[in-house]
């Protein structure tokens, strides 16, 4: 964080120092939630969990060089004290950010965000110094300690928005004002939770919202193959760009392919020029992501030659998305563990499919979470798209919802025993390390709540080995 003095913080935040004898000492190192993360002239933040509270940890941290602690009462300890911790944090977020000066560009959407967001910072850092949200911390504490991770030096803070209703959106950009907002599409992630697609948009939209007009330079860049994004061009008085397939696109992809190997290749092609793109990363699907990516950059100044050459050299930040890994006895391990819904699945199987040709091929699939009344018609629709697409066998792994996987695989038509309902990680790696031969590419997908990431870890011990027991 940019060097504050205590007493500023307390300012800032509307809190009352205690147990400090100097205000006047500056929090000079991170400002984190986890006692673990502390270094000297650190901030920490208390906060009270369900198992854990972060007071407790007080004169620990102070111990291991923390400056004070952001707490909800006195801890005996150098701290500010406010009523409410979350709403303190989001505050000295604002007031960094204000004082920063660096261009901020915030992204949301229903599939893809992490992944996207790793490319654009991964690009804009080839031009100055990028901080960006890591892994997938996009919530209402995960966003400002990111951009409380910023110095004097930073000139991009690249940050993802996560919502789980009408509102938070418009909370988090409140936090940390945008300056180009970016929306990718509207799936049915969470459609449990928002109750349709058209509300999905109505959340995703806060973002192009938040953004100012195009006069004071706010940017919109919005998804030109996605109806929902790109009808949210009527609910901003920013600039609005375009990107997608889409010929009316302003930053768009021409003859998409796939190398042998699974990997995305295709003309990029910007208001300023064009240049070809050959991704490291698997599937066709991270096309809209390159080039949502790629009007980010050219909105910020690069050509379409040092677009691409960053596209072509980025590879996955965040763990479990669609991570590549051949044993040394040649199988191929795809772990796409973090999460799931369903259009996020069905790309991870038209990738599977692509990266299989002339290989036998494994969907390891568990539940996709927060699907509500659409639960049984999206994963049977999943089972029938792993049919369609010819994937080997089917792995349905855990309770209801995977069955339901399984079945309609089985009422596809074309399938009998390459369909497999096992009851949960443990079975799977077992039935695996029966039937896997050397060539064998696996998938392992599900929503994060089922832990299939360990299905795939189990099977590379097993690999390099021999041993990979689920824990």
């Amino acid at each position: 964080m940019i060097a504050l003095s205590l007493a500023e913080i307390a300012e800032v935040v509307g809190g009352q120092t205690h147990d400090i004898p100097d205000p006047s000492v500056q929090v000079t190192g991170p400002v984190v939630r986890d006692s673990r993360e502390v270094r000297p002239g650190s901030l920490f933040v208390a906060f009270a969990g369900e198992r854990v509270d972060g007071h407790d940890f007080a004169a620990q941290v102070v111990g291991a060089g923390a400056t004070a602690v952001l707490a909800a009462r006195p801890v005996g300890v150098p701290a500010i004290v406010v009523d409410d911790v979350q709403s303190a944090l989001g505050a000295l977020a604002r007031h960094v950010v204000r004082r920063l000066g660096a261009t901020l560009v915030a992204l949301t959407g229903s599939a893809g965000k992490t992944s996207t967001k790793d490319l654009i910072a991964q690009v804009l850092a080839r031009k100055a110094p990028t901080v960006f949200t890591p892994g997938s911390l996009n919530n209402e504490i995960g966003l400002p300690l990111t951009a409380l991770s910023a110095t004097e030096e930073t000139r991009f803070l690249v940050l993802e928005m996560g919502a789980r209703g009408i509102g938070h959106i418009r909370y988090l950009a409140g936090l940390t004002p945008p300056r180009i907002g970016l929306v990718l599409n509207v799936g049915t992630a969470h459609i449990g939770e928002f109750g349709g697609r058209e509300q999905i948009a109505q959340a995703k939209g806060e973002l192009v919202e938040a953004l100012p007009p195009a006069e004071d330079d706010g940017v919109a860049i919005l998804n030109a193959d996605d109806p929902l994004v790109r009808a949210m061009a009527s609910r901003t008085k920013a600039k609005v760009i375009l990107f997608g397939e889409s010929g009316e696109a302003d930053v768009r992809a021409e003859n998409v392919r796939l190398t042998d190997s699974g990997q995305p290749a295709f003309r990029l092609r910007t208001p300023s020029g064009a240049s070809d793109v050959t991704m490291r990363l698997y599937g066709e699907h991270h096309v809209s992501n390159a080039l949502a990516a790629a009007a980010v950059a050219h909105e910020l100044g690069m050509s379409a030659d040092e677009i691409a050459t960053a596209l072509s050299e980025a590879g996955s930040l965040s763990r479990w998305r669609m991570e590549v890994t051949e044993r040394p006895d040649g199988v191929t391990i795809v772990n796409d563990a973090y999460n799931a819904n369903p259009e996020s699945m069905r790309a991870a199987l038209r990738a599977l499919a692509a990266m299989g040709r002339g290989r036998r091929t494994w969907a390891v699939l568990g539940k996709m979470a927060e699907l509500g009344d659409e639960a049984l018609a999206e994963h049977d629709a999943v089972g029938r798209l792993a049919v369609r697409l010819n994937v080997g066998k089917l792995v349905a792994v855990g309770g209801r919802e995977a069955s339901w996987l399984q079945l309609g695989a089985y009422n596809e038509g074309s399938w009998g025993e390459e369909s497999v309902h096992v009851s949960d990680a443990q079975a799977a790696v077992d039935l695996l390390r029966s039937e896997l031969r050397p060539g064998d590419v696996v998938l392992v997908k599900a929503s994060r709540s089922v832990g299939l990431e360990s299905v795939a870890q189990a099977l590379l011990e097993t690999g390099a080995a021999g041993g990979g027991d689920v824990r």
